[in-house]
């Protein structure tokens, strides 16, 4: 098979090589003629660039490296699948690295990324805020924190649900509902979401007189029936429960039914992702819905804007949510 260089190209295109390389880059001034007569010869040829050299050159590798702590959870499913399918609509392919919630595992995918010579990084969640050191590599890597505290925020930009707002919403709907005495459920403290939603549930007890505790720690995050037993029978008042995601709303959903508490006539649950999984169980999960599609779009308009160097970093986006009451409440 015959190997083409740029020179043969240009010679049967019967343009420059200059030229030619405008085309391949989409860059500079060609009339449309010329675009459609070397990209003719391109297909004809098979003619294929040779792109590390040319990224080399340019200090660009058109990849993404993305860090999520957990590619099981359906936020983190969600949210990865929509920014690699805009990012792939730039031109950009992307390297997903599960990071498992192990800061060594991050670190070491850290490094792999950096060798890589990723063009940026978006870092998802995670239980510490964030910060890049970067090693050998001469090329500074931009980056952007959705959901994860950046320990820098002058360098880079935190992208996030307004999840404080959400949990007041979810709560004052518990009270809307009938609601005397709501709780919490509840397990990690450490990540910017669950300290959003703890601030906004607390925000909405501010006017109330009861005392006791409203906070249900979960004990693991697979909390069991044994936990809620012993947490209603020192708070048997409790008739309203604020699950902080999904997955802990249809762990208690199902508990509850073990227990014959009845749902919502006894206990009213509201959770946080609306997950599809929501409108399948009965009664059907009432949840604070994130607009993943607007997370993603302003995740990527942000760091390509920092990427080119059009956009400053050291600013925050906050995305609004929206509560979805179903039977559960």
């Amino acid at each position: 098979m015959q190997h083409y260089s740029i020179k043969d190209i240009a010679r049967l295109s019967g343009v420059s090589v200059a030229t030619v390389s405008r085309v391949i880059n989409n860059n500079g001034r060609f009339s449309e003629e010329t675009r459609k007569k070397v990209s003719t010869v391109i297909q004809t040829t098979g003619y294929e660039t040779n792109y590390s050299a040319k990224n080399l050159r340019m200090n660009r590798s058109d990849t993404i490296g993305i860090l999520i702590p957990d590619i099981s959870n359906f936020f983190f499913a969600e949210i990865t699948k929509l920014l690699e399918e805009k990012l792939f609509a730039h031109g950009y392919s992307v390297i997903i690295c599960n990071t498992a919630h192990d800061d060594q595992r991050e670190q070491s995918y850290l490094r792999t990324l950096e060798s890589k010579g990723i063009d940026g990084l978006i870092v998802i969640s995670g239980s510490a805020t964030f910060e890049f050191t970067q090693g050998n590599s001469q090329k500074k890597i931009p980056y952007v924190c959705v959901d994860r505290k950046p320990a820098d925020k002058s360098k880079t930009i935190f992208i996030s649900s307004d999840h404080q707002q959400g949990a007041y919403d979810a709560t004052k709907a518990l009270y809307h509902a009938g609601c005397q005495n709501p709780v919490i459920a509840i397990g990690t403290f450490d990540t910017p979401s669950m300290q959003g939603r703890l601030a906004g549930f607390n925000a909405a007890l501010t006017n109330r007189t009861s005392q006791w505790g409203h906070v249900f720690k979960l004990s693991t995050p697979a909390a069991g029936t044994d936990d809620l037993t012993a947490y209603l029978q020192r708070h048997p008042q409790t008739d309203g429960i604020f699950a902080v995601n999904d997955s802990v709303a249809l762990k208690l959903h199902q508990i509850l039914r073990q227990l014959a508490i009845s749902v919502p006539t006894t206990m009213k649950l509201i959770g946080f992702d609306d997950s599809p999984t929501d409108e399948y169980v009965t009664p059907t999960l009432s949840s604070v819905a994130q607009n993943n599609t607007e997370l993603a779009e302003q995740t990527v308009i942000q760091l390509l804007g920092l990427i080119d160097q059009t956009t400053q970093p050291g600013h925050e986006v906050i995305v609004p949510v929206k509560l979805r009451l179903r039977e559960t409440s």
